[in-house]
């Protein structure tokens, strides 16, 4: 353990120093080049795909066809300075990307080059590897350009998105997303005239009250749809009447709902304009034999799901089976005091290691 505890936390210090937000494209290039320059040292062959200055790590076996496929990002959400700099206490590793998700991306460079190694030492080629790995840089921002375009160019018979859960849970479904622009527009006066004109803000939170009941329901585990009101907005000047006035609406539905029947019903609530902003269908794993490898690995670990959305949603689309599934972070990703504990990150690294052994005996057969 201690020998790929020094391995990976370093590295996942290092990456940590990276400030690779939206709004630093230099510093998301030049992550992807560290992240590179170690899969080339590596021995790896692989692909760098920069799609829309999205940059994209992919490794294979051969082909772009792997048994299994790692899935993780090194893009994060802003933060000051401060949390750019990896702080260790108390077994929990510190830091801005520390849980989300660059932990993960350490996890699989190192295991990476522990393979490669253990190949070469056996005279085998990458065509043996197990499993394949694709590090992306915006899934922050919806993984348009790195995993949902890198993705169509990889076959895979499982995945595995390194990107939520615990080492005792893995995830088979996660919400879908929807985000609904409303706009209200009224009439322009002077603020000390309301009576001539018609304020765009009291037309909203008009709107925004009738569509509260829609979001009342109660479920085990919160497993029903919910609705945050991410962003209002309105008036240019206090001393007048507004005229035009938005909300962004973050709505997240089970499979027990209809997304095009949930703006069916908010626009028959409302006078306000309504603008889908994003769509995004759930996730939904399902059972697998890879799944019962790795779940024989992690007797302890149950299976459920997760409120959240994350690249592992565009398997789907791909019929590629998989979870999500990696350490503990303890619900802090995105949080000043975002935090990995450090053993359960070793644990999936020895985990993963385990079980791509299970995967390259079972296939051995057929590559020689």
């Amino acid at each position: 353990m201690n020998r790929y505890k020094d391995e990976i936390i370093p590295l996942l210090k290092e990456l940590i120093e990276f400030k690779s937000t939206a709004s630093r494209p230099i510093e998301i290039s030049r992550c992807a080049d560290f992240i590179e320059t170690y899969v080339k040292q590596t021995g790896a062959r692989y692909t760098r795909i920069d799609h829309n200055n999205i940059p994209s790590i992919l490794v294979t076996p051969k082909g772009k066809v792997t048994p299994v496929l790692l899935m993780a990002h090194f893009d994060v959400v802003e933060a000051e300075d401060p949390l750019f700099t990896a702080v260790e206490n108390q077994g929990n590793l510190y830091g801005r990307g520390s849980n989300d998700d660059k932990y993960a991306v350490a996890v699989c460079l190192v295991l990476l080059k522990k393979w490669m190694a253990t190949l070469e030492k056996n005279q085998q080629s990458q065509a043996h590897l197990p499993f394949g790995i694709l590090i992306t840089g915006d899934e922050e921002t919806g993984g348009y350009d790195g995993a949902q375009y890198a993705l169509r160019q990889v076959k895979a018979n499982f995945a595995i998105a390194l990107d939520g859960g615990n080492p005792e849970k893995v995830i088979l479904k996660e919400k879908g997303m929807l985000q609904l622009e409303l706009a209200a527009h009224g009439k322009a006066a002077h603020g000390a005239r309301p009576w001539l004109g018609v304020n765009a803000i009291d037309l909203l939170v008009d709107d925004l009250q009738k569509i509260r009941p829609l979001f009342m329901d109660k479920a085990e585990g919160h497993w029903h749809k919910t609705l945050n009101l991410g962003i209002i907005r309105g008036g240019d000047s206090v001393n007048q009447v507004c005229d035009k006035a938005w909300a962004l609406l973050d709505i997240r539905y089970t499979e027990n709902d209809d997304p095009d029947q949930i703006v069916a019903d908010i626009d028959g609530l409302t006078h306000s304009t309504i603008t889908i902003k994003e769509k995004e269908p759930l996730f939904t794993g399902g059972h697998s034999d890879y799944l019962d490898k790795l779940l024989s690995l992690v007797p302890q670990a149950v299976t459920g799901n997760e409120h959240g959305a994350s690249d592992a949603r565009f398997l789907g689309d791909l019929n590629i089976p998989g979870i999500i599934w990696g350490a503990r972070g303890n619900q802090t990703a995105h949080a000043k005091d975002e935090h990995v504990e450090i053993k359960s990150v070793i644990m999936v690294f020895e985990t993963l290691d385990r079980f791509m052994d299970l995967i390259e005996k079972e296939n051995s057969p057929n590559r020689r």
